[in-house]
């Protein structure tokens, strides 16, 4: 008996490691078109289809004409756009604080996740070149091989280079770290500098972006691979011909 016992305990055990614990992201919601998943523990591309629970670690791909909607944990929606492919990096769900990164790697997402009252609801998209991230509000990011681009619908969005908010969330979590003094989280905003108009801006791609910026509603801000940047007030008629951005607003009920 005893040795029945120690064969299925050691059992249980390979079976953890080959298939470890994962941290849940959410739910795929709505899958229109071609959408693939890369599960972190298969690591094999399969077909996505709704209700289908996603976790950290996950890949989503999407195919041309294709998108997919992500319900977060405690609230929320990411959207992806068509020809899209994003990494859900970590997830942090507790009574009135929620967090969220993921890294879109290229393409289009669309982030609606307004926060309740009291709640506290962080955001990180990041890209190749830029970061945003948000504390409840609406905004749409891009991507491609050269440049990056944020469009604030609504609340306001705090935006830096990637490799700023890699090394900055390094420090933190040294900070942070074995042995270290206090149980604070690894990794928080700050500090953000805000810019109130783009006319503090003299000319497009002209600075270069080293801190973080905070961009209110009805801001874009353009950022180049080199670290320059273009801040401006986007034009939200022409804005909302654009298919994917109405798509989105019908779907949030504006």
């Amino acid at each position: 008996m005893k040795k029945y016992i120690y064969y299925i305990l050691c059992v249980g055990c390979l079976l953890s490691a080959a298939y470890p614990e994962t941290t849940p992201f959410g739910k795929i919601s709505l899958p229109l078109g071609k959408v693939s998943i890369k599960s972190s523990t298969t690591h094999t591309w399969e077909k996505a289809k709704p209700n289908r629970k996603v976790f950290v670690n996950d890949i989503i791909k999407t195919a041309p004409k294709s998108r997919c909607e992500i319900s977060l944990m405690g609230g929320g929606k990411v959207r992806i756009g068509e020809n899209s492919e994003l990494e859900l990096n970590s997830a942090s769900v507790k009574p009135m604080e929620k967090k969220f990164d993921a890294h879109l790697k290229k393409g289009s997402v669309w982030v609606s996740a307004k926060a309740a009252f009291g709640e506290k609801k962080n955001i990180a998209i990041r890209t190749p070149i830029a970061v945003a991230a948000i504390r409840g509000t609406i905004f749409k990011a891009k991507s491609n091989d050269t440049e990056s681009s944020v469009q604030v619908y609504e609340g306001n969005v705090d935006v830096n280079k990637a490799n700023n908010f890699l090394k900055e969330r390094k420090e933190k979590r040294k900070g942070f770290g074995q042995g270290a003094p206090t149980g604070k989280p690894r990794f928080t905003l700050g500090p953000v500098t805000e810019i109130k108009a783009p006319t503090q801006v003299s000319g497009p791609y002209e600075i270069s972006l080293e801190d973080w910026i905070s961009l209110a509603e009805g801001m874009q801000i353009n950022i180049r691979e080199d670290g320059k940047y273009h801040l401006f007030k986007f034009d939200q008629t022409k804005d909302d011909e654009d298919e994917f951005v109405r798509w989105n607003k019908q779907q949030d009920g504006q």
